[in-house]
C-alpha cells in the first residue's frame, strides 16, 4: 500500500463540504485519512461526493475513513436516509434467550451496516463496543454495551467484526482496555478506575484479549487504571499501552480516543506527543476545528514502516462471495429480534 507522506492521524472535518483552507492544509501535510461525524452528513450522494474529494486530496484511494456506526444512541447514518439500528444491548438480550439467534442477528445487524458504509466510501466503523458492561458505572456505555458477562461480549464482538468485514468494512473495537468501570463520562472528566489487576484481566480485558488476533483496529480509553498507571490515562500511558500490547495481546493498529476529549490535559501538541511517546499508532481528532487539525498534523510523525505493516494487515476488502440481499437479510434480522418482546 502507498501512502506518500501520510501523517499518523485521522482528521475530521467541519462541514458537509470541505473548505479552501482545509484543502490547502490537507494538500501541504496529509493526513492517513479522515473520520465522519453527524455535521459531515446530508444524504447519501453528498456523502459519497465527500468521500471520494477526500481520498482524491491525500492521493490514495485506499485511505481510512471512519464513522461511529454503533447503532442506538451512537450512530452518524440516521434515518431518513438510513436505517436505525438497534443498540448492542438489544443482542446481548437475544443471545441470552437463543445464543444461535442472539448470533446469527448481531452478524446480520453488522453486515447490514456495512453494506450502507461501503456504498458511500467508508470503510472502517468505530465499533463494535466490547466494554463489559458495570451496572454501577455511568451510562455513558450503557446500551452500547452487549452484556455484563465478558464471554457474551467477546462472541458478539467477533460476530460484529465478521459481518463488517463481509462487507468490506474493517472494525474498531474499543475502547481498549475496558470502558465499563468508568464513573464518569471521559468526553467532559477523567475517568479513574481503582479495581486490582486480578479483577480487570478476568473480566474488562477478557474481551480485547479474546478479540486480539481477530483483523481489526482498537481504540484506547481516556480512562486511569490505577493498578496499571496512576499518572495518566491509558491514550498517554507507555505502562498501558505495553499492558494492551503485552498482557492482552493485541498487536493491531492502535489509534487513541478523541484528543479533543476533557479527559485529557495540555494543548493539541502536547497530547499528540504524548500518544505517540505511549506506543499509539494513530491519533484522532474528530472536532473539525481547523487550528486543532493543523496542530495535531505538524505533531503527529509521517506514517512509520511498522504502521504500514499492520495496516496491509487489517484494511479489508468484502469477504463474502455468496450474494447479499438487503430485504432478506433485514426481515430475517426482524424476525429474529421480535423474540427480545414476545
Amino acid at each position: 500500500m502507498s501512502i506518500p507522506r501520510a501523517r499518523a492521524a485521522i482528521l475530521g472535518i467541519a462541514g458537509a463540504e470541505l473548505t479552501a483552507a482545509e484543502r490547502g492544509l490537507f494538500a501541504e501535510l496529509p493526513p492517513l485519512g479522515f473520520i465522519l461525524m453527524g455535521r459531515n452528513i446530508v444524504e447519501p450522494s453528498q456523502v459519497a461526493d465527500l468521500t471520494a474529494e477526500l481520498r482524491a486530496l491525500v492521493g490514495r484511494d485506499d485511505a481510512p475513513i471512519l464513522i461511529d456506526q454503533e447503532g442506538g444512541r451512537v450512530q452518524r447514518l440516521r434515518p431518513p436516509h438510513w436505517r436505525q439500528a438497534p443498540p448492542s444491548s438489544e443482542f446481548g438480550a437475544l443471545y441470552r434467550l437463543d445464543a444461535q439467534a442472539g448470533l446469527e442477528a448481531t452478524w446480520l445487524n453488522a453486515r447490514l451496516i456495512a453494506a450502507e458504509l461501503f456504498e458511500l466510501g467508508i470503510n472502517v466503523d468505530c465499533a463494535p463496543v466490547i466494554d463489559v458492561r458495570q451496572v454501577e458505572a455511568h451510562d455513558v456505555i450503557g446500551d452500547r454495551a452487549f452484556d455484563s458477562d465478558p464471554a457474551i461480549v467477546s462472541t458478539l464482538g467477533r460476530a460484529v467484526i465478521g459481518g463488517l468485514a463481509a462487507g468490506g468494512v474493517t472494525a474498531i473495537i474499543k475502547h481498549i482496555p475496558g470502558h465499563g468501570r468508568a464513573m464518569v463520562d471521559s468526553h467532559f472528566d477523567l475517568p479513574t478506575v481503582d479495581a486490582p489487576l486480578d479483577e480487570l484481566d478476568g473480566c474488562d480485558f477478557a474481551p480485547f484479549r479474546a478479540l486480539a488476533s481477530e483483523r481489526c483496529w482498537a481504540m484506547t480509553a481516556h480512562i486511569r487504571y490505577d493498578a496499571l498507571d496512576r499518572s495518566a490515562a491509558a491514550t498517554l500511558s507507555p505502562v498501558a499501552i505495553e499492558a494492551i500490547r503485552r498482557r492482552i495481546g493485541f498487536a493491531g493498529i492502535l489509534i487513541s480516543d478523541d484528543l479533543s476529549m476533557k479527559a485529557l490535559t495540555g494543548d493539541m501538541a502536547e497530547r499528540t506527543r504524548q500518544v505517540f511517546a505511549a506506543g499509539c499508532d494513530l491519533s484522532l481528532l474528530c472536532n473539525g476545528d481547523l487550528d486543532e487539525v493543523a496542530c495535531i498534523l505538524e505533531a503527529s510523525p509521517e506514517l512509520p514502516v511498522e504502521t504500514k505493516a499492520r495496516l496491509d494487515q487489517s484494511l479489508t476488502q468484502p469477504t463474502q462471495t455468496a450474494r447479499f440481499d438487503r430485504n432478506e437479510s433485514l426481515a430475517r434480522l426482524d424476525a429474529l429480534l421480535t423474540r427480545n418482546s414476545a
